[in-house]
């Protein structure tokens, strides 16, 4: 039921490496198009809609959120795994997965988890989403979790990127000294091209940043000529919006021409010597390498630390570290059904686990239940 085309070095459902519970199936899906399904249609993904990328929710309904965000990199990934003759479904199914364990308040959140759980094996977003999917979810008889492949919770937890870093140590289930499969690769730079493409238009909109200051970057205005000589007289907002979509074009195309050359290169001729490699195949190009890097740096500066933005960062902090505290404190504030993990967990994890999984708008409301006199519990 997969492509006929898939390339030899390919993931394929009908050669994973299986579930960690036996289940009995009511429909013949191949197994990564299944977990596909699965992560749709569980609780951490529906709560993506209220967690914040950079803008938290209450500031305007335009801004991108990890929902959209996830949605985004799962259109880019599944293009470059097409012309690549990756399995689409195992490519997608990680795409919707990747940030399945973030906080509430963007990175911030998990910045401030991290440090309240020095004591108790720290947070890092990569491995909590690892564990929703093989804990936390509770949703088919007989085992917690999703029960997902083990290829697609191996791409879970081998994902890398800026601000993606697990450790070989959460890895240690899934051979942490082998590369991943070429599909799991393909996130950590799709993730990339979403969140740099639409951050610079969220902050456009917003105004925390202007086409002045991007003007000075030679990606996009290289780009933003382009598509001025395309179109010429086109308005300023459809040259922003096309120059945005230019841009992810040509980021892909010179994705997918350098991995070609590389598998190419290196005599790739199957899985088991991409899994083997001693470095990553998926890459842009040196040249593309480094104007992708003067965008990036020019994101963090620029939009990341404007002063707004550490503005709520800062609001976010307190709220965590207040609510950690007060459930730390006293733990009879959190509803029965947590307080019945302690035991399974410990009590920390269990408070972690649960402020991971609240979505901006809901911890926001918890502080002002627990820390407004005239609020309703």
């Amino acid at each position: 039921m997969e492509r006929s085309d898939l390339a030899p070095y390919a993931s394929r459902s009908h050669q994973s490496r299986g579930r960690a519970h036996k289940e009995t199936f009511k429909d013949q899906r191949p197994a990564f198009e299944r977990d596909r399904d699965r992560i749709i249609h569980c609780a951490a993904f529906r709560r993506l809609e209220y967690k914040t990328q950079v803008f938290v929710n209450h500031e305007g309904d335009y801004y991108r959120t990890r929902l959209t965000h996830s949605l985004e990199v799962a259109q880019i990934a599944r293009g470059i795994a097409r012309r690549l003759r990756l399995n689409e479904d195992l490519v997608e199914a990680l795409s919707l997965a990747h940030d399945l364990g973030h906080t509430p308040f963007g990175h911030t959140g998990e910045e401030v988890l991290n440090g309240l759980m020095a004591g108790f094996g720290g947070f890092e977003h990569n491995r909590q989403s690892l564990r929703i999917v093989e804990e936390l979810e509770e949703r088919y008889p007989g085992f917690n979790g999703l029960n997902l492949s083990w290829e697609t919770r191996e791409g879970i937890i081998k994902h890398s990127s800026d601000y993606d870093r697990p450790g070989s140590g959460a890895a240690a289930a899934y051979e942490p000294n082998l590369r991943p499969t070429l599909e799991a690769q393909i996130i950590d730079l799709a993730d990339e091209i979403a969140y740099n493409n639409h951050d610079i238009d969220d902050g456009l909109t917003a105004g925390y940043i202007t086409l002045e200051e991007l003007a000075s970057l030679e990606l996009w205005q290289e780009t933003f000529a382009l598509v001025g000589g395309k179109y010429p007289g086109i308005d300023r907002t459809r040259h922003i919006y096309q120059t945005i979509s230019h841009l992810i074009g040509v980021l892909i195309d010179d994705l997918v021409t350098t991995t070609s050359a590389n598998l190419k290169g290196h005599g790739i001729s199957n899985l088991a010597s991409v899994r083997e490699h001693p470095g990553g195949l998926v890459a842009f190009s040196l040249g593309m390498t480094h104007k992708n890097k003067a965008l990036k740096l020019f994101l963090r500066k620029q939009l990341y630390r404007h002063y707004k933005v550490e503005r709520m960062r800062t609001k976010a902090e307190r709220f965590l570290r207040l609510l950690f505290e007060s459930y730390t404190r006293t733990p009879t504030l959190l509803p029965f059904e947590q307080q019945k993990k302690f035991d399974l967990f410990g009590q920390e994890r269990v408070i972690c686990d649960y402020l991971a999984s609240m979505t901006d708008r809901f911890a926001l409301d918890e502080y002002k239940r627990l820390f407004e006199p005239y609020e309703r519990v």
